[in-house]
C-alpha cells in the first residue's frame, strides 16, 4: 500500500557521514545487506517477504517473457525411458554409498556448527548490552539530543531504547522482513525504519511515535536520512535513488540504470550526492536538479573493474573515494577520476577523516582483516594499522581526535591512533561478528550491533 500520491519506488542503504557505514552503507552495510539477503535466501526461519504493492510495479517486473509455465502431473506424455528408472547396486556399491552418505550429512553438520560458533570474550566492557532482538541486529543508530537508541534486526522489528537502562520506549511493527535500517532525522523530530522487502516506515516522536508517512519500494539496499533537512534518502536495486520530503512525501528521483546502487554519501554541501553500483560505476549526483555532475563508468582507464562496495565524501572539500570488489580505491572530484590505488582486497569499508590542516586521510579495511591509513594527497600509503589477532573488517569509523574505530568479524572493536597504525585497545563483549557501529555526536559512545542478537553501549576513552 501507498501513501500520497507518490510514485513506486524501491530502497537500499546510504552512508551520508564520512565512513561508509551508512551509506552503511546506505547502512548499509554492504556486510549488513548482504549477510541480510544470505539470511533471507537460505534460512529457514527467515522472515516472510511483504505482500505485493496494489500498483503496476508487479507487473512490470514480472512481463511476460515469453516462457509460458507449465505444471506437470501424471497424465503428462513423457517418454517411456523417463518414466522410472531403477538402479541396482550389489552390497559393496550400497555400502560405500551410505558411508557417502553419512560423511557428507556429518561434513554440512560440522559446517553449520562451525558457522553458527559463538565466541565468549574474555570480558564485556560495554555499559550497556540490549537484549530484546531475538535475531541478528543489522543495524543502529543514536538520537541527536535525547538519551535514545534504535536498532534494526532480522526479526523485523525495531526498538526505540533508553541509552542509560536499555528501557524499552517503542517498537516498531508493520514490518514482515529483516530490518537493515533504523535512524532518527537530523534534529530528531522522526525516526525511519526500512526493511529488506522495500517497507519503510516513519514516526513522530512528539506524537508517541505515531506513524505519518509508509511507503513501499521493492527490495532495498540502504536507506538514510539527509543531514542536513527531514529529507529521507534510499537507493534501490535497479540502481534509482531516492528522496522524500517528509512528512508530505513529495519525492525525487535519480534514475538508475539496472544496476544495483549500492552505496552513498552526501558531500560536503550536502547538495550533492556520491553514488557507487554494482556494475562498477560511480556517479555523482546533483540532488536539486536530478542531474549528473560526474559519471564513471566502469573498466574506464581510471574506474573500477568490478562492483563498488563503499563510497565515502571529503567532510571540508569536493573529494570523494569509492572501494570495490576488484580491490580498487578510486580517488575522484566533480572534475573527474584522479587516481587509483591497487588495495589487492575488496575494499568492504572506506572512510576519509575529520578535516584537519596537514592531513588529507582516507582508511579502507577488508574483511581479509587489512586496515590501511591512506595519504590522499600523495596516493599512496601513509601506514597499516597493526594488530597480529585482526580479524575481518565490516565498518571504519573515524573519531575527531584522528582515532579510528574498526568492527570485525570476531565480535572485537579495535582502536587505532590513525596516524601511526598503532593500537591503542580493544573494545570485547559482543560474541559474533559487528555489523554495525554509529558514534553518538558527543562522541563519548559507541553503539555496535551483532550478529549475536544484541547491541551494545561502549564508552569511548578520550
Amino acid at each position: 500500500m501507498r501513501s500520497g500520491n507518490i510514485p513506486a519506488v524501491r530502497f537500499c542503504c546510504l552512508d551520508t557521514s564520512a565512513p561508509v557505514g551508512i551509506l552503511s552503507k546506505f547502512m548499509r552495510s554492504s556486510t549488513c545487506v548482504r549477510k541480510a539477503e544470505t539470511n533471507k535466501m537460505g534460512s529457514h526461519n527467515s522472515p516472510n517477504r511483504p505482500p505485493p504493492r496494489e500498483d503496476n510495479f508487479d507487473e512490470e517486473l514480472f512481463e511476460d517473457n515469453g516462457m509460458d509455465g507449465h505444471n506437470f502431473d501424471r497424465d503428462d506424455d513423457f517418454p517411456d525411458e523417463f518414466v522410472h528408472v531403477e538402479e541396482i547396486l550389489d552390497d559393496d556399491d550400497a555400502e560405500r554409498m551410505d558411508n557417502d552418505m553419512e560423511s557428507d550429512e556429518e561434513g554440512a553438520a560440522g559446517s553449520e556448527s562451525q558457522d553458527n560458533e559463538e565466541t565468549e570474550p574474555i570480558r564485556d566492557d560495554a555499559v550497556l548490552t540490549f537484549k530484546e532482538h531475538s535475531g541478528p541486529v543489522f543495524c543502529g543508530s543514536f538520537h541527536p539530543t535525547e538519551p535514545l537508541a534504535v536498532t534494526g534486526s532480522e526479526d523485523d522489528t525495531a526498538y526505540v531504547w533508553k541509552t542509560s537502562t536499555g528501557e524499552v520506549v517503542f517498537k516498531s511493527d508493520g514490518h514482515s522482513d529483516t530490518i537493515i535500517a533504523a535512524s532518527f532525522s537530523y534534529d530528531g523530530s522522526y525516526l525511519a525504519t526500512g526493511d529488506l522487502g522495500g517497507f519503510l516506515q516513519v514516526f513522530r516522536l512528539s506524537e508517541a511515535f505515531k506513524r505519518v508517512w509508509h511507503f513501499n519500494i521493492g527490495d532495498m539496499t540502504w536507506m538514510e536520512w539527509h543531514r542536513a533537512s527531514n529529507v529521507l534518502m534510499a537507493g534501490s536495486e535497479s540502481g534509482e535513488v531516492y528522496f522524500w520530503r517528509i512528512p508530505s512525501g513529495d519525492c525525487k528521483v535519480l534514475q538508475g540504470h539496472n544496476s544495483k546502487a549500492e552505496c552513498a554519501s552526501l558531500t560536503a554541501d550536502a547538495k550533492k550526492i556520491a553514488v557507487g553500483y554494482a556494475d562498477g560505476s560511480v556517479t555523482l549526483w546533483d540532488i536539486k536538479t536530478t542531474t549528473s555532475v560526474l559519471g564513471i563508468p566502469p573498466n574506464s582507464p581510471h574506474g573500477h573493474t568490478e562492483g563498488v562496495l563503499s563510497v565515502s565524501t571529503d567532510p571540508e572539500g569536493s573529494l570523494f573515494v569509492s572501494g570495490g570488489s576488484d580491490g580498487l580505491l578510486v580517488i575522484s572530484s566533480s572534475a573527474g577520476p584522479l587516481g587509483r590505488i591497487d588495495v589487492r582486497d575488496p575494499v568492504e569499508t572506506v572512510a576519509f577523516s575529520p578535516a584537519t590542516d596537514a592531513l588529507k586521510l582516507v582508511a579502507t579495511g577488508t574483511l581479509q582483516g587489512k586496515i590501511t591509513i591512506w595519504d590522499i594527497s600523495r596516493q599512496s600509503p601513509r601506514c597499516e594499522c597493526k594488530d597480529d589477532e585482526l580479524s575481518g573488517v565490516t565498518k571504519v569509523l573515524w573519531t575527531r581526535d584522528l582515532t579510528l574505530l574498526a568492527a570485525t568479524l570476531d565480535g572485537s572493536v579495535k582502536v587505532f591512533e590513525g596516524r601511526t597504525g598503532q593500537l591503542k585497545s580493544t573494545l570485547l563483549g559482543h560474541r559474533r561478528e559487528i555489523y554495525d557501529i554509529q558514534m553518538h555526536k558527543n562522541g563519548e559512545l559507541l553503539l555496535t550491533t551483532s550478529e549475536d542478537g544484541t547491541a551494545k553501549i561502549f564508552h569511548l576513552l578520550s
